[in-house]
């Protein structure tokens, strides 16, 4: 679905934070960090009277307004690493719940990444606004957690937690920089697991070795994907993911695409993947 900037479509529907209690998964956008036609990639994932939003890009806070939502509405934030398009939307996040809401919303990432964020993408835009106690703010002043438990003997450092009713289990991707030769030399990123049941891969190369290690760890139902329409760089390709085996391309959906994703859609149909993911259209799992 192709966005007029600042303009909802007539068909843009108005997204609740509580369902029926199906987890159902939602694009909030779908397009890549320069995309102009898509928001860029993050998801709303919503169980019965709990929510999480999956990455905060820089005009996350825009898209939710045009869906009825506002980052003091949204309660629950994952970040999956610190490119601009999955976190340059919670500087407008930490300060409108401060000074506006007064509330603290809730951040799951884990321990090591957490701080990360904190020092090198949040600290400058948010711990100077003001000094409490004699001290400029920090995370905490900002943000609740949400505990995330190593997982012993697990690899691709594999943690685990909960928002309410939706199970989480993060574990680490291979995406930066390109001349990283596997995840363990790669910049912090994370692919999420809801539920046991449906993997989302953030942003990623092609690593068969990723989806070796989800697959045969949980009943995976569906798979979101990483997909550029090329092939280089720090980001799976379209021409890559068709050599996967045609039973995970069967429950492959495509997503983080540029704007160029309509010269391609027949291609990936026609090589089994259900498809590029659909912008604001709910994804449910019975």
């Amino acid at each position: 679905m192709e966005q007029v900037q600042g303009k909802a479509p007539p068909e843009a529907p108005k997204l609740a934070l509580e369902n029926d209690g199906r987890l159902t998964l939602t694009f909030i956008g779908a397009g890549s960090a320069f995309t102009k036609k898509f928001f860029q990639t993050n998801a709303l994932a919503v169980k019965g009277k709990d929510h999480l939003l999956i990455d905060c890009g820089t005009r996350t806070p825009e898209a939710l307004s045009l869906l009825g939502l506002s980052v003091m509405t949204v309660r629950n934030y994952l970040i999956t690493h610190s490119h601009a398009d999955h976190v340059g939307g919670l500087e407008e996040v930490m300060l409108m719940n401060r000074y506006v809401s007064r509330t603290k919303p809730l951040m799951a990432a884990p321990d090591a990444y957490r701080r990360e964020l904190w020092e090198k993408s949040l600290r400058g835009g948010a711990a100077y606004n003001e000094r409490s106690s004699g001290r400029w703010l920090r995370f905490s002043d900002f943000w609740d957690t949400v505990p995330l438990a190593p997982v012993p003997g697990a690899d691709r450092e594999l943690c685990e937690g909960r928002v309410g009713s939706i199970g989480l289990s993060m574990f680490r991707t291979k995406h930066i920089p390109d001349s990283a030769a596997d995840w363990r030399l790669s910049a912090p990123s994370y692919a999420v697991v809801l539920d046991g049941r449906v993997l989302y891969t953030s942003d990623t190369r092609h690593d068969p070795e990723l989806l070796e290690f989800a697959l045969g760890r949980w009943p995976i139902e569906a798979i979101f994907h990483d997909c550029q329409l090329f092939t280089g760089g720090v980001h799976a390709s379209l021409d890559e993911l068709a050599g996967l085996p045609p039973r995970i391309r069967a429950m492959t959906r495509l997503m983080h695409y540029g704007d160029a994703v309509d010269k391609h859609r027949d291609r990936a149909a026609e090589l089994g993947f259900p498809g590029f993911v659909e912008q604001w259209k709910p994804y449910r799992f019975d």
